[in-house]
């Protein structure tokens, strides 16, 4: 018995600190982790961003010349600055109707198909076939000289449709005065136009209208083909004193053939925009296109930002207006530009 009792105690002895180190043990496993060696919680995912609606911009110029080509970049450019800028918040399908009608029309129809959110038709005659094509689209243009006789709006100041936009009309007036401060003597201004242009004859009525109080007579030849420009101002040779470019697409386009002629025969031309002025005629007192672009530009940012409708919106028109000069030009022409002509002008070019 008493070996026994040796034993167990011999026993107790060897396993008692066994059994303490393994409590121990599993003390230490039970007990909470050091903070700095926890793993790292699962990063959440972050939820996908909202993409911004890309908006898309149809723009239909009918013909590609300086003057409307300012009037694209200015309103391309002004937008960027509302907060539209291409390639991020919008992007451009860019077309020219080639001074095609037809054209006009078939490319106004692609914008409406594509659903395109803003429609920009630089001058009248895409005007039109952008508003023959879409009730729903917002049409915004510009250098459209006479938007109520195109029929494009109801009125200047309340247009109740899908259409509004700024007007290039020229003060006429104040255009055919120059030709008689650069040659006092003119009795007759030659004036070539497109028949298809409504903007065109509303030009040329409203140089009939106030040509008798400037004591001025006007011969009018209508063309319907850039071709057939130059031989329109062969045929005034002799008959006038001067001629009067106005804002026609198909003429201003083509406006080399009437310089041509008007520096061989000596007939000074004055213009009814800036661009052309640059190009080779000698004088206007007129509105600046890239101006007028950015202007319909801030026309154009209400109604994409929903703080207008084209309906509300009355057509606006450019109210500074400058007087623009090619000295060059008027060496060419046999005409001798008056100080107090060139004392007033706003720019002057030298070549």
């Amino acid at each position: 018995m008493m070996k026994k009792r040796k034993s167990m105690h011999l026993v107790q002895k060897i396993l008692c600190p066994l059994l303490l180190l393994s409590v121990a043990a599993c003390g230490q496993q039970s007990a909470p982790a050091n903070n700095s060696a926890q793993p790292a919680p699962a990063a959440e995912t972050p939820a996908p961003a909202q993409e911004t609606k890309q908006l898309k911009i149809g723009v239909v110029q009918i013909v590609e010349h300086p003057a409307l080509d300012a009037a694209r970049d200015g309103f391309i450019s002004q937008l960027a600055k509302n907060g539209f800028e291409e390639g991020k918040q919008v992007v451009y399908d860019k077309q020219s109707a080639q001074g095609n009608m037809d054209t006009a029309i078939q490319i106004a129809q692609k914008f409406n198909s594509d659903k395109v959110d803003m429609i920009l038709a630089i001058a009248t005659p895409t005007a039109q076939a952008a508003a023959q094509t879409t009730s729903d689209i917002p049409i915004l243009f510009t250098a459209v000289t006479d938007p109520v006789e195109a029929g494009l709006v109801k009125s200047m100041e309340k247009p109740e449709g899908n259409v509004t936009g700024t007007s290039d009309m020229n003060p006429v007036e104040e255009q055919l005065k120059l030709v008689k401060e650069l040659k006092p003597e003119a009795k007759t201004v030659g004036i070539i136009y497109s028949s298809g242009e409504v903007n065109s004859k509303v030009q040329v009525d409203a140089a009939k209208a106030v040509s008798d109080k400037l004591g001025l007579a006007i011969h009018e030849a209508a063309v319907t083909s850039p071709t057939e420009v130059k031989q329109a101002a062969e045929s005034m040779v002799g008959k006038v004193d001067a001629f009067y470019v106005p804002t026609d697409n198909l003429v201003v386009s083509s406006i080399s053939a009437v310089l041509g002629v008007a520096e061989s025969q000596k007939i000074p031309v004055i213009a009814g925009e800036e661009n052309s002025v640059k190009s080779g005629a000698i004088a206007t007192y007129g509105i600046d296109y890239t101006k007028l672009g950015e202007q319909t530009a801030d026309m154009a940012a209400k109604i994409l930002k929903g703080e207008a409708k084209p309906a509300d919106m009355p057509v606006e028109t450019q109210a500074d207006m400058k007087l623009v000069i090619n000295k060059k030009a008027a060496e060419k022409m046999g005409v001798t530009i008056p100080q107090a002509m060139l004392d007033r002008a706003g720019e002057v070019f030298e070549q």
